[in-house]
């Protein structure tokens, strides 16, 4: 690639990844430094075309996460954010509350559990007796819940086309990075499918999915490895079964939330996912399988480990997988009234997780720097929900970053 020259930098900050993180970074840049040159380069012909415009379109609360973690800090104020963003600019959103049900007497301890952990990271919670959740839901049923009141829903991928648009930035989308060349000293070069090369100050890797094989590109060493998990949902053929959002009690010992049940924006229900491994970083079924990347998750010794650890909890969602019946089954633990026949299948989507080598799961976000790199590592959900503020925090990096170069 062509030797990188300080005069011939085409931008100050290339980013890297044109879903709802990239997007908000570029945002973030622009507004707190107007004037700097920023462009993002996205693979697909358009934005959010991934984790972004995959999930359930939930505004998280941040109820769930360590209380001082970046997910919980920046889950609440983002929720908030979000919630304002979308009034601002006219896209469809709805504060809409959920419920957290515990449906056996060994769930009760981490029902109150999250109680308290919503109070300590400023959540207004209510608790609910049995006969209190048929005020907020009549078909579900429980042992106890309680009503997160600030969850909502709205749709993420027109978010990420308005963050776009008021970005300012150079938005160049079919344009997937093939190649990465830093000189800390001069800049960085980025050659794309289509052969072009971009030249930047400092680049920014916000690839998602595909976030740890960029900063090998640039010569970083990530430390991780994304292991992909693909998320299966079903669309409920009976929406009016449920009224809102209904969540079970999260495992601890796991990053997913399991099986929920979401009223979306445009009113249907979504049910889902479960998780289970992806046999590709884009694997949204067991049909796509890419050799190199599964290779790649197999060598990581991290996801052996995994494996080893959770192989109980695996088997389980394997079987939801593979068993629409299995699924149906563990619906009716939180809505008794659903039948195989209500699961109509809906797009799956992928976590792009980000796993040590001793197989810990990264439990927060994650975001490194490298000489004239920023690299966001780990941002899967609530990232969405906390991407205004995510964003923010990449960009303050980016213009230290750029202030160093000068």
């Amino acid at each position: 690639m062509e030797q990188v020259r300080k005069s011939a930098h085409d931008c100050d900050a290339l980013v890297i990844g044109g879903g709802i993180v990239g997007l908000s970074t570029a945002y973030a840049i622009t507004r707190a430094a107007p004037g700097t040159r920023v462009t993002v380069l996205e693979k697909e012909p358009g934005p959010a075309r991934h984790q972004t415009g995959r999930n359930s379109g939930v505004i998280h609360s941040g109820i769930y996460y360590r209380p001082g973690s970046l997910k919980a800090r920046y889950a609440v104020r983002g929720a908030a954010e979000m919630v304002k963003f979308c009034a601002e600019y006219g896209i469809a959103h709805a504060v809409t509350g959920k419920l957290i049900v515990a449906t056996g007497r060994d769930e009760l301890p981490r029902l109150h559990a999250l109680v308290q952990r919503g109070r300590e990271n400023g959540i207004p919670v209510r608790e609910l007796g049995a006969a209190q959740i048929e005020e907020y839901e009549p078909e579900v049923r429980g042992l106890a819940a309680i009503h997160v009141g600030t969850t909502g829903i709205c749709d993420y991928t027109t978010v990420a086309r308005h963050l776009a648009d008021a970005s300012g930035a150079d938005i160049r989308y079919g344009a997937e990075v093939v190649r990465v060349d830093r000189r800390p000293e001069r800049g960085v070069a980025v050659l794309t499918s289509g052969g072009d090369i971009v030249r930047a100050r400092v680049l920014v890797n916000c690839a998602g999915l595909h976030c740890d094989e960029v900063a090998r590109q640039t010569g970083d060493d990530p430390q991780v490895r994304i292991v992909p998990f693909r998320g299966e949902y079903y669309e409920l053929a009976r929406p009016e079964l449920v009224r809102g959002l209904v969540y079970p009690v999260p495992d601890p010992a796991f990053p997913f939330l399991g099986v929920h049940l979401t009223r979306g924006i445009d009113g249907g229900v979504h049910v889902g996912p479960n998780a289970v491994p992806a046999l590709a970083r884009e694997g949204y079924g067991w049909g796509v399988v890419r050799p190199r990347e599964l290779a790649g998750t197999l060598s990581w010794p991290g996801s052996w480990r995994i494996a080893r650890r959770h192989w109980r909890y695996g088997a389980g969602e394997l079987r939801r997988s593979v068993s629409k019946a299995a699924f149906a089954e563990a619906v009716r633990r939180l809505l008794p009234a659903v039948e195989e026949r209500d699961l109509v299948p809906a797009p799956a989507g992928v976590r792009a997780q980000a796993v040590l080598r001793d197989g810990t799961l990264v439990d927060d976000f994650l975001i490194r720097e490298g000489p004239r790199t920023v690299h966001v590592l780990n941002a899967p959900s609530p990232a969405a929900t906390a991407s205004l503020p995510i964003g923010r925090e990449v960009a303050r990096r980016t213009l230290a970053a750029l202030a160093a170069t000068e």
